[in-house]
């Protein structure tokens, strides 16, 4: 990936942090539905996953590297 600021990177976790919340409300709205659709949910919640690993990949650029 190419190197992205600082400004750069917190404004990718802000996507990323409001796209993940937007898909945990989706999938409560469609689990309380009647007729769930279990290879969407498993869609949605593959993605949810990939976005939480993103974001602690993210973060993780964020943090000065610490020598003990």
């Amino acid at each position: 990936m190419e190197s992205l600021t600082q400004e750069q990177i917190k404004e990718r976790l802000i996507a990323l942090k409001t796209e993940h919340q937007d898909l945990d409300f989706l999938i409560g709205s469609i689990i309380s539905q009647p007729g769930i659709d279990q290879i969407r949910i498993q869609r949605l919640k593959k993605r949810k996953l990939a976005l939480k690993d993103e974001i602690a990949r993210l973060e993780n650029m964020l943090l000065p590297d610490i020598i003990a």
